[in-house]
């Protein structure tokens, strides 16, 4: 009998066909979360992107449950600890949007240093700012890059092309490894916020990263300094950064992702110095293709009984051999 997978998110096309390949899928991409922990029964995997909370009440309910894909890089919105605590495998598609992401940072790096949105908009209202939308070039500024994981390296490469000067601080990592990826090393975060005229961010979220950067952090960046975040919205403490925007302790944010999704009344959006996007940094048409066909190997090659390249809980992998 051919295994059943519900797809709760949208899915590129290319990424059902491979799952249609050798399961029965059905996508469902409304369900209430009463309605998923009512339907994940009949299910042995579940794909899905950030919308879907995959719950430890979800788990409990997923009593056919293998595998649950995530269709992305970040698992904070399952419950891996009860996955694993379940014996189910959590598989993620972490390469696929690098490139998207590491090329919006830039783009909202530049914007935040040249005023794009508002020259735009000003010319959109008649008004012809050229005398009040002064910029700041990037060449020879110094970048901090917090987290140089695969984001953060691809980051790095292309700041380099800009001329900058790129530090970064990523605990998990030694001195060499950092300047193998194209940046100085510096001891603490600390550090690399006081030296930083861009910082920009890009680690997991975890209950250490949550609120990583907030009024004390805030306190020792540059009053010309710019914070981009295309991560996770929690890691930053947003009462905390309009304040310090409001106060002219920062020049400017550069925002992807916010605490509360959709943020269309968050304070930070309505900010002349804030740039913000609705969490498309890894939105475009070829990395969503690629992370649709990622996830489906991913996924298929678990309930194949083979462990997945991408296995987020290794703990369970010894249960299914």
């Amino acid at each position: 009998m051919a295994a059943k997978i519900l797809v709760s998110d949208p899915l590129a096309e290319e990424g059902l066909e491979l799952l249609r390949q050798e399961a029965e899928v059905e996508v469902e991409t409304d369900l209430t979360p009463p309605q998923l922990v009512e339907t994940i029964g009949q299910y042995d995997a579940i794909v899905v992107r950030s919308a879907t909370k995959v719950t430890a009440e979800v788990i409990e309910a997923g009593q056919r449950l293998k595998v649950i894909g995530r269709a992305g890089v970040g698992v904070d919105n399952i419950d891996v600890e009860k996955a694993t605590e379940q014996g189910i495998m959590v598989v993620n598609a972490p390469t696929p949007t690098v490139v998207a992401v590491a090329e919006h940072t830039m783009a909202l790096l530049l914007a935040t240093a040249r005023h794009i949105p508002r020259g735009d908009a000003s010319l959109r209202e008649g008004k012809w700012l050229k005398k009040q939308l002064v910029g700041t070039t990037v060449a020879g500024k110094v970048l901090g890059i917090v987290g140089l994981g695969r984001i953060g390296t691809a980051v790095a490469k292309r700041a380099q092309a800009f001329d900058m000067e790129i530090i970064a601080y990523d605990p998990y990592l030694t001195r060499e490894q950092i300047e193998e990826r194209g940046a100085t090393p510096v001891s603490s975060l600390e550090e690399l916020l006081k030296r930083s005229d861009f910082v920009t961010l890009h680690v997991t979220l975890t209950p250490e990263t949550r609120g990583m950067i907030g009024a004390k952090e805030l306190d020792v960046m540059k009053p010309t300094a710019r914070l981009i975040n295309c991560d996770r919205g929690a890691v930053v403490d947003e009462e905390a950064l309009l304040k310090a925007l409001e106060e002219g302790k920062l020049a400017a944010a550069g925002l992807d992702c916010f605490c509360q999704e959709p943020a269309t009344d968050n304070p930070l959006c309505c900010s002349e110095r804030v740039v913000a996007t609705p969490h498309i940094a890894a939105s475009t048409v070829e990395a969503q293709r690629d992370v649709g066909r990622e996830i489906a190997r991913q996924v298929l090659t678990a309930l194949r009984g083979e462990r997945p390249q991408h296995l987020v809980n290794p703990a369970v992998w010894g249960e299914h051999e």
